[in-house]
């Protein structure tokens, strides 16, 4: 892939801002997809490997898929989805406690919540967010687990400099019968360090460190065949009481972690036992790409 100028310029323009973290080399990507159907939307660890959702739109088209990823060439494996199809899924996350089981997210605000068994991914229950803004556009999903409860984190994208992102979180249950339940609802503001363009989603994915640092993937769009730019930024800190009160707290200028030139991140995944996380991109007409990178640690 032929890089674009600012693979040139980005660090010079963070020096400006203060932090100087590194532009990762191309060659630290291995690719999944060819085309805009093969991108990758989301990602859920999954034993050795990871599940990615598609924001496929047309019905038939691929939803889900299995990522294995630890050796040699990154491949994906179609999952079949049985149940109510989604449009536009853009987040994936594992259900703590439940083995097999997942939390999908729809652009619009749908939750799903799925069971995986071998090649099939089962509908068993779904629900909209709650506090949908007007214009909202989600990309992102993820849920804490502290002292047998759950919290969940989801974020508006936002969209270049006259709209930042809004992060939500609330806690979060399930009824008996499985619906997914969500408790009360608090929000803050978050705009992107880098990239800051007209083309800008201030949040494209969520994930949570052990230690409760919230990471986002950030990510410029101009477009179907780019050019792309993109971020992962520790952004703050969320908290989880054992009585189940969620707490929020994001910092005025986040630190970049990483730039990612000719690359639209939209999936961060912070990998269990390790300092890593795992980043998807979704790269519309050139496809989808994999990569780690050790921003997970204390």
């Amino acid at each position: 892939m032929r890089l674009p100028l600012r693979l040139l310029v980005a660090p010079t323009l963070l020096a400006l801002l203060g932090t100087t973290p590194a532009v990762a080399a191309p060659e630290d990507w291995r690719r999944v997809g060819t085309d805009a159907r093969g991108g990758i939307s989301g990602i859920a660890h999954e034993g050795a490997g990871a599940l990615v959702v598609h924001d496929n739109k047309r019905t038939g088209q691929q939803r889900l898929s299995r990522l294995t990823y630890a050796e040699g060439p990154a491949t994906l494996a179609p999952l079949s989805w049985a149940g109510a199809e989604p449009s536009d899924l853009e987040a994936i996350e594992a259900v703590p406690g439940a083995p097999g089981e997942y939390l999908a997210l729809a652009a619009r605000g749908i939750v799903y919540r799925i069971e995986v068994d071998g090649t099939t991914a089962t509908v068993l229950d779904y629900t909209p967010l709650p506090a949908i803004g007007e214009g909202d556009d989600f990309e992102s999903f993820a849920l804490v687990s502290r002292d047998g409860k759950l919290a969940a984190l989801w974020a508006d994208r936002g969209a270049g400099t006259d709209r930042p992102a809004t992060l939500y979180a609330a806690p979060l249950s399930f009824a008996s019968w499985g619906q997914v339940l969500f408790g009360a609802v608090s929000q803050r503001i978050h705009r992107s360090t880098y990239p800051t363009d007209a083309g800008t989603r201030h949040i494209s994915d969520i994930t949570v460190t052990d230690s409760g640092r919230i990471l986002v993937g950030s990510a410029s769009d101009a477009g179907d065949d780019g050019p792309f730019d993109s971020a992962v930024s520790d952004a703050g800190r969320v908290t989880l009481s054992a009585a189940g009160r969620v707490r929020i707290s994001l910092d005025a200028a986040p630190k970049v972690l990483g730039t990612f030139p000719g690359y639209k991140i939209e999936a961060v995944e912070c990998l269990p036992g390790t300092g890593d996380a795992l980043l998807g991109t979704d790269d519309e007409n050139t496809g989808g790409f994999v990569r780690t990178a050790p921003y997970c640690g204390a």
